[in-house]
């Protein structure tokens, strides 16, 4: 009956409850068992399986250590007839409900029926669709675009009862049997199975028949029927990963069985390699870098990833002609007391062997797949710090080459051997270089999951893409070496990578100046001689990260002791601009990783070249696998999965205030993540008329056409005193009439080509705006006649508070000049002001007293005073207002990273 309660738990308390009994078996049987105990509900029997090798069952297990009565039968019936002491047994517990969340054996239908409400059945597809036992299989195999479960009313027939309710997902492209099974059909699935024992105890729980039609049945796949026959390639692929990792698709290859495991659809061009027969295949197959690849009758191809063969031993498919096994490593003590730490792991899982040997094989002495879920987690929670794979169980079964296998993941060593990397290579500015183009996640490249490509092949992630590396990004955070790692080591790996940047200084900077159009000379010193110096400094942060002791009121006689400490938060997502590629990543990410995060990052979809570049050092710095992913796509995609993720627990951001603001709102409603922005500007420069002439010419020019106004912090707007107003457009137009157009990788170039063309389209019509508005245009306004996407240098002045031009960013080389009358000091402070942006500013003037008078009152996040642009990796940087909240650079650009933990201990 139902008691009032004021609160949700008290309501969830005294629901109606039911008595139980539970017929089955495995890890999900267990997790219902334990749901339906945790709703209320009094299970009054388990009836299981048997144990085997003397282990037993998962669901046993629990409900033994509970106390609720166990029975393994080992049959209910004998020549289909019920066996009548069995049935009498289960009688005799009293149950209201038969709940099979997973059953492997034949239940009587004088049990089916007994209790008051009879049984209900987990089933994992869209009944009447896949009827039968292995439907997960066939879900795949058919190609099925969706996939679920269904839990319905058991009658006399094969999964033909009336449907209490249903749950769907979507199938995505490369899914396995155990991908769709962990992501969805388990942990959804015992949801479900509570849900619809509540809704029986409740009264409201529905019959609905099941349909005829498009009702299905298939039979048992067993490794028999399992191989792979000709057919267009798709079908090849879903024959596949419907048998992955049971019972496993196979092929023949020089009279031995090979089974196929991590199959996915090729796109694009094929990798070269060295031919496979496999004996009745439409054509050869094709050992490649990247794994084994095999053609449909449509001569369309699939990549397999590694192969398994009749012994048990499974191999990367890329490894297949390799010769030899690489020597045995000498152990340290500390490894050879973990090795044995391991030896009693195996120990306890394989108790029917008397003694582990060297030479004992894992799957031979009786193992199952469930056998190796323990044995991984085992030994993660034993020896933290390994990023243990069950593949890797797979890949070494035998005692001492899994060992061999284990120091080497524990050393590092197998790093470096598996990055493979496809470059784009172009020679130009007097070398080769050479350009990774495809995502990389979790330490290695990749083609993007829907094998969509973007300009010059660039692989072009999806949101399957970001998901993947938000997982791998976490598993490195919470259980890789990242996270375990003194922070002074953290900081020798970021000294090294920051070492290997400058070992690649030419190369990066001749990659940043043919894919953003920044002058070479520049992009050497600023966009790649910055990111070394930022990477160096927030080095040297990562072991001074410090918490502090607070003095608090003592509970006498008690004593107290309350200190703080400084934690990083988690997986971080970092979207950059396409102004300063590189720099932008290194602002950002430097400080990320300090603080210890493992991070997610987008570049810009027309400049993501140095981030993966970067990538590539990262791995040769030796930085974890997981801990740095980039994601090359479009914001609309890739950037908004990144905003929604849940398991992102900060998100930095660099672009326009509109995208800023829908981000931030993104990223409240998904699971209040943390924010910074670094947004949109319109920087006030003031120069007063004692100011120092040629240095603010020079400066002027500088903050307006520095990085071809491709800059955030550009002096959006200049204010000139007006008796020396023009002279100084007078001297400044000189200036301009000097500077060498040009090719960005010929070093005597000032000024080279904008990012892309549509923003030199729009630079063009903000100029026609700003003509038809009124302002004066002095000097250039046009595309300059030569190949490319260069824009000229531009004048205006007479522009009032009023005009487009005066209020909006152009983010190119448009000087926007604006008169004040002499000594009206608050008078322009008030006209500077007027704009909802607030990044940077700046005021030449000699008068210290009047300087000092004007940076206070200027709402800024940086004044400049007789300079421009002079920004250090020690200072921090970020805006006001609309321009964003949050800091790059600096010890403070270290807290946006960071979280405060108070700790309060009575003694």
């Amino acid at each position: 009956s139902h008691w009032p309660g004021s609160s949700a738990r008290t309501d969830r308390y005294y629901q109606n409850k039911l008595r139980l009994a539970l017929i089955g078996q495995s890890l999900f049987g267990q997790e219902v068992y334990a749901n339906l105990q945790k709703q209320g509900h009094k299970v009054v029997g388990v009836f299981t399986v048997p144990d085997k090798d003397g282990k037993a069952d998962p669901l046993a297990v629990a409900a033994e250590k509970d106390g609720t009565p166990v029975f393994k039968f080992p049959r209910w019936r004998v020549k289909g007839k019920p066996i009548l002491e069995v049935v009498e047994t289960y009688k005799s517990v009293g149950a209201e409900l038969n709940v099979l969340p997973f059953c492997s054996q034949f239940i009587p239908m004088n049990v089916i029926d007994y209790p008051i409400h009879g049984s209900i059945i987990y089933h994992p597809s869209i009944l009447p669709l896949h009827r039968g036992a292995s439907a997960i299989n066939w879900t795949l195999i058919n190609g099925d675009k969706k996939a679920g479960f269904s839990i319905f009313w058991a009658d006399d027939g094969l999964d033909t009862g009336p449907i209490l309710l249903q749950r769907e997902c979507p199938v995505e492209p490369n899914d396995t049997v155990d991908t769709l099974y962990n992501r969805f059909l388990f942990p959804e699935g015992i949801k479900a199975m509570v849900e619809a024992v509540q809704l029986i105890a409740d009264g409201k729980a529905p019959r609905i028949p099941q349909p005829e039609e498009g009702a299905s049945y298939e039979g048992i796949q067993k490794k028999s029927n399992a191989k792979v026959n000709s057919q267009p390639a798709e079908a090849i692929h879903n024959w596949i990963r419907g048998h992955d990792k049971v019972p496993g698709a196979w092929i023949t290859i020089n009279g031995q069985v090979v089974t196929l495991y991590g199959s996915s659809l090729l796109s694009g061009t094929v990798p070269t390699g060295q031919a496979l027969e496999i004996e009745e295949a439409s054509q050869p197959g094709l050992i490649t870098n990247k794994g084994l690849v095999l053609y449909g009758l449509d001569a369309k191809a699939i990549l397999v990833k590694n192969l398994q063969f009749e012994d048990g031993k499974m191999i990367p498919a890329a490894k297949y002609f390799s010769t030899g096994e690489s020597s045995n490593l000498e152990l340290t003590e500390e490894e050879k007391k973990m090795a044995e730490d391991i030896r009693g792991i195996w120990k306890g899982i394989l108790s029917n062997i008397p003694k582990i040997e060297d030479t004992t094989d894992f799957f031979k002495s009786g193992a199952a797949s469930m056998d190796v879920v323990r044995l991984v987690e085992e030994i993660k929670q034993k020896c933290g710090g390994v990023q243990l794979q069950n593949e890797d169980v797979y890949m070494a079964t035998v005692f001492q080459d899994f060992i061999q296998m284990f120091v080497r993941k524990l050393r590092g060593e197998d790093t470096q051997e598996e990055l493979i990397v496809d470059y784009a290579t172009k020679d130009v500015n007097n070398m080769t270089v050479t350009m990774p183009y495809q995502c990389f996640i979790n330490g290695k490249f990749e083609d993007a999951e829907n094998g969509k490509m973007q300009r010059f092949l660039l692989s072009y992630a999806s949101v399957a893409d970001v998901d993947k590396a938000v997982a791998a990004a976490k598993e490195a955070f919470d259980s890789g070496p990242w996270g375990k790692m003194n922070p002074r080591d953290r900081g020798r790996l970021l000294y090294k990578l920051a070492d290997l940047m400058e070992d690649h200084q030419e190369e990066l900077a001749t990659i940043e100046a043919i894919d953003s159009g920044a002058v070479y000379t520049l992009a050497l010193k600023t966009h790649v001689g910055m990111s070394i110096q930022t990477f160096r400094y927030f080095a040297g942060w990562c072991d001074k990260i410090q918490g502090t002791t607070i003095p608090i009121n003592q509970a006498r006689p008690n004593h107290n002791l309350t200190f703080t400490k400084k934690e990083p938060l988690g997986v971080c997502a970092i979207v950059i601009p396409w102004n300063y590629p590189l720099m932008m990543l290194a602002w950002k990410s430097a400080a990320c990783l300090a603080a210890g995060n493992t991070l997610v990052l987008k570049p810009a979809q027309v400049t993501p070249l140095t981030a993966l570049k970067f990538a590539e050092l990262t791995v040769k710095a030796g930085i974890p696998k997981g801990v740095i992913n980039i994601v090359p796509g479009s914001g609309g995609l890739v950037g908004q999965r990144m905003a929604d993720h849940p398991d992102i627990r900060k998100l930095g951001f660099t672009g326009s205030t509109p995208i800023g603001k829908q981000i931030m709102k993104s990223c409240a409603v998904s699971n209040l993540k943390k924010v910074s922005l670094e947004l949109g500007g319109k920087s006030p420069l003031i120069i007063f008329n004692d100011c120092d002439m040629d240095k603010a010419v020079r400066m002027g020019m500088s903050s307006v056409f520095f990085n071809k106004g491709e800059n955030c912090i550009a002096a959006g707007r200049l204010f000139v005193e007006e008796s020396i107003h023009d002279e100084y457009i007078t001297r400044v137009v000189e200036e301009i009439k000097k500077m060498k157009i040009g090719d960005p990788l010929d070093r005597s170039t000032d000024h080279g080509p904008q990012n892309h063309k549509a923003h030199l389209e729009k630079l063009l019509e903000y100029c026609e705006v700003g003509k038809k508005e009124g302002a004066t245009l002095v000097y250039g306004g046009y595309q300059v006649d030569r190949p490319g996407f260069f824009m000229a240098p531009t004048v205006f002045t007479n522009v009032e508070d009023h005009m487009f031009i005066a209020k909006e960013e152009s983010f190119g080389p448009v000087m926007v000049v604006s008169k004040f009358k002499d000594g009206d000091i608050d008078g322009v402070l008030k006209r500077a002001n007027d704009t909802e942006f607030g990044l940077a500013s700046g005021v030449f003037t000699r008068d210290i007293n009047k300087a000092m008078y004007v940076s206070e009152r200027l709402e800024a996040g940086t004044v400049f005073i007789n300079t421009y642009n002079k920004t250090d990796v020690a200072s921090p940087f970020g805006g006001f207002k609309q321009s964003g909240f949050g800091k790059d650079l600096g010890e403070e650009a270290l807290h946006e990273y960071l979280r405060t933990k108070a700790v309060t201990v009575e003694y």
